[in-house]
């Protein structure tokens, strides 16, 4: 009886694989998903003698973005590291996050060990100019490397992310070279006025702990007439948003950025 049994269910099983194998099989969906790799170079801008760091994010494989394009780029900027090494690497969370649904993420090293401070003194939109013009500087240096040592990747969309005193540097990119980029999304800068213009596309995360200096943000009648979008954060400071955030933060962080990314191609 036993072997009886045996003999039944070893047939349906194999009458059930057959059915099975013999049924088209559905071709798998593409996974916005890639696995992410990562370079860390130190690129030298010979022009002024100076080290520039970056370290590059990227899909393993070549991978759709959520916006459809193939090897999107965009460059991320560091909130003010205060001559620390490994300032670029404190956005790994967003970085990666970015990468793995296919686009290409570069982050600079801004700060090094033997610049200056960051002046404390006097208004921060004439002290620290320089700052940030050594910034758009870096920015202009790592595109110009970038084709030549990528020239597969997508130039016509780039975006620019910056955190902070990063978010003033990507902010005075947008005004001074409108026509190197698509969207430009700022994480809480407070010094550098928003360039008031349709495009490239401007967004921005504000902490809820920070309000920026007089002038830096448009007014609601700007925002509308130019596009330009602001969400406010209501649980996360201006400080949780590198390294030190929850993950929960980081979370809610990538997918607006994200959003952002996606809007910018409408």
């Amino acid at each position: 009886m036993k072997r009886l049994l045996l003999i039944l269910l070893l047939s349906v099983g194999a009458r059930t694989l057959s059915a099975q194998q013999n049924q088209p099989i559905e071709p798998a969906a593409k996974s916005l998903t890639a696995v992410v790799k990562l370079d860390t170079l130190n690129w030298v801008d010979q022009s002024r003698k100076r080290l520039v760091p970056v370290a590059i994010y990227g899909p393993e494989k070549p991978a759709l973005s959520k916006t459809g394009k193939l090897n999107q780029v965009i460059i991320l900027n560091h909130g003010y590291g205060q001559n620390q090494w490994g300032s670029f690497k404190a956005y790994s969370y967003l970085a990666n996050f970015l990468a793995s649904k296919g686009y290409t993420v570069v982050s600079i090293q801004h700060e090094l060990a033997t610049d200056d401070l960051l002046p404390t003194a006097g208004k921060p939109i004439e002290t620290r100019w320089p700052n940030w013009e050594r910034g758009v500087q870096n920015i202009l240096f790592v595109i110009k490397q970038l084709k030549k040592t990528r020239p597969d990747l997508d130039y016509k969309h780039l975006s620019l992310i910056g955190h902070s005193n990063g978010g003033d540097m990507v902010m005075l990119f947008a005004t001074q070279h409108p026509e190197l980029v698509a969207c430009v999304i700022s994480l809480d800068n407070r010094r550098m006025p928003f360039p008031r213009v349709s495009k490239p596309r401007i967004y921005s995360l504000r902490s809820s702990d920070q309000p920026a200096d007089e002038g830096v943000l448009p007014s609601s009648d700007q925002q509308q007439h130019f596009g330009i979008e602001l969400v406010k954060l209501k649980s996360t400071i201006h400080n949780e948003m590198d390294a030190n955030g929850k993950d929960w933060q980081h979370q809610e962080i990538n997918q607006l950025v994200l959003d952002f990314l996606i809007k910018s191609q409408d």
